[in-house]
């Protein structure tokens, strides 16, 4: 990929291809703090529904010193969008334009329709002879045998499409997608996914564990000197006079205002089925109209829920 190419696809990011893809990640495997190919390169990803985007999203968050910028980008409409969903969009604003005379022949056309009916009608008088015509034997029913092996086949089949379907239905795997009022949906997911340090026993040398010896004698020094202060006041500060309104109060949001159907989606990704199961609920009362929706959700993800612990 030349730098021509490479400015195109920056102005028009709804133009990638699989293989510019594919190019621009040989080019973020070189440069990693490239943050213009890697947007790029999410927008690639979620234009072919891969498996790797939630993945890169995150290794992305890691390498991007500002999240809102990036939670902005793939909130925006040139990202959720794709190049045939404008292509349509315009093709349908340009169809509207388009001027049609309009003549109405309804009303001449049903009567001209029911006359034509009348007349077949009275041409089909006396020509069809009853007894021409003979009844149809009725055949005897056979009965049904089922084979053992075709029922245990179906049996099996079955089962896998239940396991398809509670997959198909929660959209597992596929790109997660979030709106401009889900950037707490957002943070929650990354700090979820997070990486954790891992915990190593530190060896202290004579040297580290001599200062801190000092420290420890000169926090008792100031803890005596701050007990004297208390203890011995000479000077009582003014005391700021408090709002009697209830601030903590005022502070608190109540989870209902923070749940959305991408949150609970995350939770199912990381098989947190329990938290999963108490969203859908949430939802459910939060949304009543779209309560069947959320009792199919629930009852894929205590499928599996049920499919985890028997393994």
């Amino acid at each position: 990929m030349n730098s021509t190419d490479f400015t195109y696809i920056l102005q028009n990011p709804q133009a990638i291809s699989h293989e510019q893809t594919e190019a621009i990640k040989s080019i973020i495997d070189e440069f990693p703090y490239f943050q213009s190919a890697r947007a790029v390169y999410l927008k690639g990803l979620k234009d072919q529904s891969s498996i790797n985007y939630n993945q890169e999203l995150k290794t992305t968050a890691a390498y991007t010193t500002d999240r809102s910028i990036l939670f902005d980008f793939i909130t925006s409409e040139t990202f959720i969008q794709n190049e045939i969903s404008q292509f349509i969009k315009q093709n349908t604003a340009h169809l509207k334009d388009i001027k049609v005379s309009v003549e109405d022949i309804s009303i001449n056309k049903s009567v001209a329709i029911d006359e034509a009916l009348k007349q077949q009608i009275k041409d089909t008088d006396g020509v069809l002879d009853p007894a021409l015509f003979q009844p149809k034997e009725e055949r005897p029913k056979k009965a049904f045998v089922l084979d053992d092996s075709e029922r245990i086949e179906n049996v099996t089949k079955d089962t896998k499409t239940q396991e398809a379907s509670a997959t198909d239905i929660l959209n597992l795997g596929k790109p997660l997608q979030f709106d401009k009022r889900e950037s707490h949906s957002f943070n929650e997911w990354l700090k979820l996914t997070r990486f954790k340090p891992i915990k190593r026993e530190k060896t202290i040398s004579l040297k580290e564990e001599k200062a801190v010896s000092e420290k420890t004698e000169k926090a008792k020094k100031f803890e005596l000197i701050d007990k004297f202060i208390s203890q011995n006041p000479k000077i009582n500060p003014t005391k700021a006079s408090s709002s009697k309104g209830n601030l903590a109060k005022a502070q608190m949001i109540q989870p209902e205002a923070l749940m959305t159907e991408t949150l609970a989606r995350i939770y199912v990704e990381q098989k947190n089925y329990k938290k999963a199961i108490q969203s859908y609920n949430i939802l459910s009362l939060k949304y009543p109209e779209k309560s069947s929706f959320f009792a199919n959700q629930i009852k894929a993800v205590e499928q599996l829920q049920e499919q985890n612990n028997t393994e």
